[in-house]
């Protein structure tokens, strides 16, 4: 046999060889892919659970509100001064006295005689008797420290809300204090704002004596309110074609079903239940579980292996949550009053 026979007969063999390999191959992958499809995947599927957050309708009340951020200002404000060069001739009054309208406060070497123009208090003497003074000398200062008002900046969308006359309350940041007041005035002319226009609204109030010009408050003014309706937590509801709200419920067979129901007053926490619904019905959410995928492909990596793998699934199940950090409202009692801000 010749060098090039011997060498054609080589290549043969490798061929040969290379083929029952390649064969070899397929076989184990065709049998790799039937194992996953008559063991692994129902496996896979098996595992893809899928689990509820329960809620249950309650009775009470709800209601919605927009809140705007101030401060405080008063409505009686007057500094007197000099009409001429004189002499501070008498001073009849002192400061953080209270003074009444038409009491007498200072005399000037002229004649001149200044009298308080409102109930308030003396806030402030800046010259003493005997003084030399100028035209337009700065003398005394009466303030009305009852009458306050609160000026805040409400933007285009709100603003078409709000009427004069409206009741409001204030609440004092530094000393936790909430007062009943009245929006007196809306100014219809836009006040700075890029894109949006904002405007001046001003509301009245009585406040006491701890509460000063200067201080921060928030104004909240209660728009729409349901007295003893149906309520559910806004989580529970399911949106469909055309915005339509719906729940899950659970029928007599066990299975859910979608319920269409109408909603009420909105809080963004609560929701008034119209119909569709009555107090105690439980509602389901499906909860999204990460678990359940990872269940399936340990599963899978399982089968490749021969080793053993567990997973554990937890499912959380969530009810009513508290409200402004504190216990869920009395329903039983007609309880509970949920309130919005913006």
């Amino acid at each position: 046999m010749t060098v090039t026979e011997k060498n054609k007969k080589l290549k043969r063999k490798r061929r040969a060889k290379w083929v029952k390999k390649l064969i070899a191959w397929v076989v184990f992958l065709a049998l790799l892919t039937g194992a996953f499809y008559l063991f692994v995947l129902p496996d896979l599927s098996a595992s893809a659970m899928t689990t509820y957050d329960s809620y249950t309708a309650a009775r009470g009340t709800i209601s919605n509100s927009m809140s705007f951020s101030g401060s405080i200002s008063v409505v009686n404000n007057e500094t007197m001064t000099s009409e001429a060069a004189a002499t501070v001739r008498k001073i009849y009054v002192t400061e953080g006295e209270a003074v009444v309208t038409g009491q007498k406060l200072m005399r000037l070497s002229d004649g001149e005689l200044f009298k308080a123009d409102f109930d308030g208090e003396v806030n402030e003497i800046t010259v003493a008797e005997g003084d030399e003074i100028s035209a337009n000398t700065s003398l005394i200062q009466i303030v009305d420290f009852t009458n306050l008002k609160v000026s805040m900046r409400v933007d285009e969308y709100s603003v078409t809300d709000l009427s004069v006359g409206e009741a409001c309350t204030v609440t004092v940041t530094a000393l936790d204090t909430t007062f009943d007041s009245t929006i007196t005035h809306i100014n219809r002319i836009s006040s700075g704002g890029n894109s949006t226009a904002y405007y001046t609204v001003t509301a009245e109030f009585a406040g006491t004596e701890n509460v000063l010009p200067g201080m921060q408050v928030t104004v909240t003014i209660p728009q729409d309110e349901a007295d003893n309706v149906v309520i559910l937590n806004r989580d529970a509801l399911s949106f469909g074609m055309g915005n339509n709200a719906y729940v899950l419920t659970k029928n007599d067979a066990g299975e859910m079903e979608q319920v269409t129901v109408e909603l009420g007053v909105d809080n963004d926490n609560y929701v008034e239940i119209k119909s569709g619904l009555n107090e105690g019905d439980t509602v389901y959410v499906v909860v999204e579980s990460a678990a359940s995928t990872a269940s399936g492909l340990a599963s899978l990596f399982s089968s490749l292996t021969g080793g053993t793998t567990q997973t554990t699934t937890t499912t959380t199940t969530t009810g009513m949550p508290s409200f402004n950090g504190g216990t869920m409202p009395d329903f039983a009692n007609g309880g509970g009053n949920f309130s919005r801000g913006n």
